[in-house]
């Protein structure tokens, strides 16, 4: 490539991972991932990359501001991205997403919850506290944790933008309630620790609330890192990572394309990154703490949460312009009891679902009128979550059926959370 080295080199635009790299590549189809601002990148120069020793292939997330349109991939050549490759892909995206707003203002508390991770706490509480939001207010909440690590590293910040929150009992529903209880503002944002958030996520967010009837926004959770097999198929797995377009969900204008709505609520977005109307999970009682990480569901509180609100008449919208990226598992044993984890905690939600008498009839007609509809998702759920031809030789051949397998679980394990105490609508009393 001509502008790969030399003078010739001088002026181009230099990109950063979106995250920083677990290790060196270790698989041939490894992808590095970035994001490109078109408004500030010189068209007739190539786009150098760092840390991409090892990659032979970039996707860059594109934008302009705050504007997110899509993504594209492109050859990597010594370290560089020719601007000749970029330019037709680039005039082929859709201008599909809205512009966000501009300030952000002093009503988003953003809460983090973590258990024992401090390393990953420190670079995704790094990027939070790099937000241009002189209101920016976060709460940290340290769940059941072992060691002491996570409170000594929030006491070495001495941020008075930071508080600590201590949430002694097992769960990330239970850390998630704690974090609304100590939160003062109307509106809400949530993230995990294992993520970088973009320097636009909160305006993103704030976007999505411009309809009052809106009382949840989720963003866009692109991969931040593809260096391994396994997070290559994690990747191709979820469905929240590459939809660039944004989307507003209701239950009185049912999406044509969602065929089991309500229920499809994963297609919607995940936990790593969503807000909400205080006032509105107030009304609803708080997370279910018989649900999600910690508990013995391992899962499910974040999808549980969208669908009761939508049940309950709220509208949910979904704001691409809020991007948070995130550090899939990189071997094939965390991908497998990640696995484990998704089908116990979609088992169990669909589990709630169908003991309570408010939901169940819903679900018993969308059974009767849409079984072969519920057949044809399945079959094509376990050809998703199994590992495609490239990658089959290096991860565990069966991903599909262990997923499928460990959503029959569900019920014994809601029932588990059931008998451990866990209650549905915790802190409809804590939070008024």
């Amino acid at each position: 490539m001509s502008g790969a080295s030399g003078t010739e080199d001088i002026g181009s635009t230099e990109l950063s991972p979106a995250l920083p790299l677990g290790g060196p590549p270790t698989f041939t189809g490894a992808i590095w991932i970035g994001s490109v601002d078109i408004g500030q990148i010189d068209m007739k120069r190539p786009l150098r990359l760092r840390e991409s020793s090892g990659f032979q292939q970039a996707r860059l997330l594109v934008r302009r501001g705050t504007r997110v349109f899509g993504f594209i991939e492109a050859p990597i050549d010594a370290g560089h991205v020719d601007a000749a490759v970029l330019k037709p892909a680039l005039q082929a995206l859709p201008d599909t997403s809205t512009p966000a707003a501009g300030a952000v203002g002093a009503d988003i508390t953003v809460v983090l919850c973590t258990r024992d991770r401090v390393d990953m706490l420190k670079t995704a509480l790094a990027s939070i506290l790099a937000l241009d939001d002189e209101h920016l207010r976060v709460i940290v909440v340290d769940n059941a944790a072992r060691t002491g690590y996570t409170r000594q590293h929030v006491a070495n910040l001495d941020d008075p933008r930071v508080r600590l929150v201590v949430e002694a009992a097992p769960g990330l529903a239970r850390a998630r309630n704690a974090g609304l209880r100590a939160a003062t503002t109307e509106i809400v944002a949530f993230t995990d620790d294992d993520v970088v958030v973009d320097a636009y996520w909160l305006r993103g967010l704030a976007e999505g609330f411009s309809e009052p009837a809106v009382a949840c926004v989720s963003g866009i959770v692109p991969s931040g890192e593809i260096r391994t097999p396994a997070q290559a198929y994690f990747d191709q797995r979820v469905g929240w990572a590459r939809n660039c377009e944004p989307r507003v969900y209701r239950t009185d204008a049912p999406p044509a394309d969602v065929p089991l709505f309500p229920f499809q609520v994963g297609m919607y977005g995940t936990g790593a990154n969503f807000a909400v109307r205080r006032s509105v999970i107030v009304e609803l009682g708080g997370f279910d703490e018989a649900l999600g990480a910690g508990a013995p569901t391992r899962g499910g509180e974040d999808l549980d949460m969208f669908f009761r609100m939508l049940c309950a008449g709220w509208h949910l919208a979904y704001q691409p312009a809020a991007v948070v990226w995130h550090r899939h598992r990189s071997d094939p044993d965390a991908l497998a009891e990640q696995a484990r984890a998704y089908g116990l905690g979609l088992g169990a939600l669909l589990t709630k679902i169908a003991v309570n008498p408010s939901t169940a009839k819903l679900a018993l007609r969308t059974v009767i009128t849409k079984a072969p509809t519920i057949l044809r998702f399945s079959y094509r759920l376990s050809k998703i979550a199994s590992p495609p031809d490239t990658l089959v030789d290096d991860l565990p051949g069966n991903m599909g059926a262990l997923e499928l397998a460990w959503i029959l679980k569900g019920p014994l394990a809601y029932r588990a959370a059931r008998r451990e105490g866990r209650r549905s609508a915790p802190s409809l009393e804590a939070l008024t």
